[in-house]
């Protein structure tokens, strides 16, 4: 089948594809950390909200861009507002690029620590010995190539490949954590960590950073804003329905979250409870790869669990970096390459820069600041797309087409409006908090955490993609869309 006519088979099949695109390491082991740092009960309240206002929105959009256009992120941008705005969409799909440069890493770590827990090489003598003797070594190096062989794999199959890899995949991580999320709710003392997950404390939601926190996760667990979602949407069948697909992902995710969640907090409040905020204070790579062996080796069959527990975070990160090399080879074959030559280009490039965060977990963090922030742009980009055209004429364009199995009311009319607000806001807010009275720290080119490592490289690439405009729309152009599946 042509990379032109390639459809899913089915909508099971391709829930389940937009889903492994959807789930990944961000929900298992940031969810519970930023959870617990934000006040647990409170946090889930303002999560639930942002689902609403944010993810479900942007979901439904990028659903009904891929759909309706029939092509990767460029193409849909020049269809939707023009040929000057091609930078606008090479913008989301350099990001969501650049974000698989340093994922195929963190599959890597999660295949050596699934590796090491086989052979009983973790969690070592010391909480951290393990993680510092492998994070920024050949080894990691290595893990890193094999993550991403393993994403290309799957991808080289062609849509049916992905298809296949999801329906073993998707259930399969599902199983996993609902055996762990089992396993730690029955564990001595779990109900703690249970009453802090779901107990709110109403006066907290009177903070703003727990609500900005909330947006925060919302738009990484989601993969809202991505264009990944976009892609895969070129290969749904004519017939498909894109609302109730939207809000299927977004609660199938966060439900995916949510059971994350109790694992980790019950099994910390169980046989940690005194260094509970040590543990969920920890960042996203101590909570994963230092405090979570420590934590199951305290369990009866606790090697087991945590073997489980790996495995999941391999599944997760597999198909999320799956959904991203998809996505980079898109656009290329928009462009008029074939669909080997692109895969096997962004399969080289994944390789290639994904080396220094291989090598380097300073550069690597500096990477997840830059590019994380660079998704509130994205999902800015999406919100002004649609408001340049017409809101209210692109839902009915778009979205409530002739089959559609819910009409979507003026609702999201105002909800992408607010999208857009959000954006600004949550980017203006993680700048605001990276500033430095040092002009010489802030200014910095790859500092984990500040101000003009963002606006620097941000600016690079923007120059980059406005001055590839013209050659980009005029690709995209020649190049065609996608043919519409029957």
């Amino acid at each position: 089948m042509s990379s032109k006519s390639e459809v899913f088979s089915s909508r099971w099949g391709m829930l389940l594809a937009m889903l492994g695109m959807a789930v990944g390491t961000g929900n298992i082991w940031r969810f519970p950390r930023v959870a617990a740092s934000n006040g647990g009960g409170s946090f889930l309240i303002a999560w639930a909200v942002f689902l609403l206002a944010w993810s479900v929105p942007l979901l439904i959009l990028e659903f009904g861009m891929g759909k309706g256009t029939r092509q990767g992120a460029i193409g849909a941008f020049v269809k939707t507002l023009g040929p000057g705005f091609a930078w606008m969409g090479a913008w989301v799909a350099f990001v969501a690029t650049a974000i698989m440069f340093y994922y195929s890493v963190v599959m890597g770590w999660t295949l050596r620590f699934f590796v090491g827990t086989i052979t009983g090489e973790v969690p070592g003598a010391t909480p951290s010995a393990f993680w510092d003797g492998f994070h920024s070594t050949p080894g990691a190096l290595v893990t890193h190539v094999v993550a991403m062989t393993l994403g290309v794999f799957v991808v080289s199959r062609g849509v049916k490949g992905i298809e296949t890899a999801a329906k073993f995949l998707i259930p399969s991580l599902i199983f996993l954590v609902f055996v762990l999320a089992l396993r730690a709710v029955t564990l001595p003392g779990a109900s703690a960590g249970l009453a802090f997950l779901f107990t709110p404390d109403w006066a907290a939601l009177g903070d703003y950073h727990v609500w900005l926190e909330a947006l925060t996760q919302n738009a990484w667990d989601t993969g809202a804003g991505w264009g990944l979602v976009l892609t895969y949407a070129v290969y749904m069948r004519a017939n498909e329905d894109t609302a109730l697909n939207a809000f299927v992902i977004g609660f199938g995710n966060n439900a995916m979250s949510l059971l994350a969640g109790i694992m980790v907090l019950c099994t910390v409040f169980s046989v940690m409870p005194d260094a509970a905020g040590e543990i969920v204070g920890a960042g996203n790579e101590g909570l994963t790869f230092i405090w979570v062996p420590q934590l199951f080796a305290q369990i009866p069959g606790g090697r087991f669990f945590q073997g489980l527990f790996f495995l999941a975070l391999v599944f997760a990160a597999w198909t999320s970096l799956v959904a991203m090399i998809e996505m980079a080879s898109r656009v290329l074959m928009d462009l008029g390459l074939p669909r080997s030559r692109a895969i096997l280009m962004v399969g080289a490039a994944g390789v290639a820069f994904g080396i220094p965060s291989a090598l380097n977990l300073k550069f690597f963090q500096n990477q997840d600041w830059v590019w994380g922030v660079a998704l509130m742009v994205s999902g800015f980009f999406f919100a002004l797309a649609v408001l340049r055209y017409g809101v209210t004429q692109w839902r009915e364009t778009f979205i409530n087409q002739p089959g559609s199995d819910i009409h979507i009311g003026a609702w999201w009319d105002w909800a992408i409006r607010l999208v857009a607000v959000e954006a600004a806001v949550l980017a203006g807010w993680w700048l605001w908090g990276a500033r430095s009275d040092d002009v010489t720290e802030t200014w910095t080119l790859f500092s984990a955490y500040n101000v003009g490592s963002v606006l620097i490289q941000f600016a690079v690439v923007l120059v980059a993609l406005i001055a590839a405009n013209r050659w980009l729309a005029a690709r995209v152009s020649t190049s065609g869309a996608a043919e519409e599946p029957t």
